[in-house]
């Protein structure tokens, strides 16, 4: 009896005491306990193929936003890394061009994951296969497909793609493709399609059919809506946010969100400045233009992204990262700065999209290297503040993974499913 006693006792010595650690257990070391159990995903990060080499790779500390040491540090586990082709003529002499540049994408990140690191990350094609690299203690690389426009007018390109490893597809970008109009339509009220092509309804069951998510960040808001009719799975917006909250075209409004949740799908939250607060982020554009120009003449590079062609865009976001740090330094030198877009700021469009849709249908990108990056989240060495920010607002441990990918992969099993499905009917 006394044996039965003293254990009785000792357990509730080492209960109290556990009990009380907790208690004591500190918001941020909460947030890293959770960060660093947590598989957290970033579905829309852009390359340059030249970072894809022997000598010049992501297995190095590059000058981009993203990398393999940036991403360790921070606690980056999944990369969804993006074949992006900006829009040209809609005819095959721009088709052949853009399907060259798109296979040289999907080559650099085979080249990573297969050559260059393949001990460090390996490419995903499955939500197990994430949690199996993961397990591993490897980083994790998925592609997506920014823009359907080099795929020309050949639908079985779409199966070539997946084949490559393509997860998810975007039938449009910044101007009307072959497939569906963009959001830029907006500007003048001027669409080609009223939505989506024939083509792009016929791409739209396509996808379905091989187990590809469709991806309607940079749609029109009509074809989104087709699209959720047609499709027979979840949708996604692989970086889109919440117009409600920021009234940009980019982002999704209420209607839009509504039928994603209906749908079953998912928004993943961007990270782009422009999207997430615009008074607070034209402020900030106001006092930071006249040191960016600064910086940007004495490079001689190009400033306005919008009026760049192809071979200036790629010049523009090589060299990105190196007009950043100039303009961060010369900015660190100044008093009474224009406060940046922040952590905050995006967590808030987060928080919106919860409340409205529900933690189920909510996620998280950065469009790192393709203007993405925020104060706090400014690269992937910074990820773990959006966790912390997630803890402070009062999001639980399972509420969080959900957000850092849970809810992605759900999507994506889903999809991968429904294509199981029709291939047996």
């Amino acid at each position: 009896m006394k044996n039965i006693i003293c254990l009785f006792c000792l357990v509730t010595l080492f209960s109290c005491k556990e009990e009380k650690e907790k208690a004591v257990e500190s918001l941020e070391d909460r947030a890293r306990r959770i960060h660093e159990k947590t598989i957290t995903i970033d579905t829309h990060i852009d390359i340059n193929v030249k970072n894809f080499t022997d000598s010049l790779n992501y297995s190095q500390r590059l000058n981009t936003q993203v990398d393999l040491p940036k991403m360790q540090e921070g606690g980056l586990d999944v990369a969804w890394l993006i074949v992006y082709t900006g829009q040209d003529s809609l005819n095959p002499d721009g088709y052949t061009k853009a399907k060259a540049n798109a296979m040289a994408k999907f080559d650099a990140i085979h080249r990573l994951c297969e050559k260059i690191a393949p001990e460090k990350i390996g490419l995903a094609l499955t939500s197990n296969d994430v949690r199996r690299l993961y397990a591993e203690g490897k980083k994790v690389a998925m592609i997506g497909v920014e823009n359907a426009y080099p795929m020309g007018e050949d639908l079985s390109s779409f199966k070539k793609y997946h084949e490559l490893g393509a997860r998810y597809i975007s039938l449009a970008h910044n101007g009307h493709s072959q497939f569906s109009d963009s959001h830029t339509g907006e500007v003048d009220d001027l669409w080609l399609h009223n939505g989506l092509s024939d083509l792009g309804k016929e791409a739209v069951k396509e996808m379905n059919r091989l187990g590809i998510m469709i991806d309607v960040s940079h749609t029109s808001k009509e074809a989104m809506k087709q699209m959720v009719v047609l499709s027979k799975a979840p949708i996604i917006a692989s970086h889109s946010s919440a117009r409600a909250v920021c009234d940009h075209s980019r982002n999704l409004d209420d209607e839009q969100l509504k039928l994603i949740k209906e749908n079953g799908g998912v928004v993943q939250t961007v990270a782009l400045d422009a999207y997430l607060k615009a008074e607070k982020h034209a402020k900030r554009v106001a006092f930071m233009e006249a040191i960016h120009q600064k910086v940007v003449d004495s490079l001689g590079l190009h400033s306005q992204l919008d009026t760049l062609d192809n071979g200036q865009r790629e010049a523009f976001f090589e060299n990105h990262p190196k007009v950043m740090e100039i303009v961060k330094e010369m900015v660190s030198k100044i008093k009474d700065v224009s406060p940046a877009v922040n952590v905050s700021d995006f967590v808030d469009h987060i928080d919106y999209m919860v409340d409205f849709m529900g933690i189920d249908y909510v996620g998280i990108s950065s469009d790192f290297d393709g203007g993405g990056g925020i104060e706090g989240w400014s690269d992937a060495s910074e990820t773990f503040n959006v966790t912390l920010e997630l803890v402070k607002r009062g999001y639980t441990e399972n509420e969080i993974a959900q957000l850092w990918g849970g809810n992605l992969l759900r999507v994506l099993d889903e999809v991968q499913k429904t294509a199981k499905e029709l291939s047996q009917s």
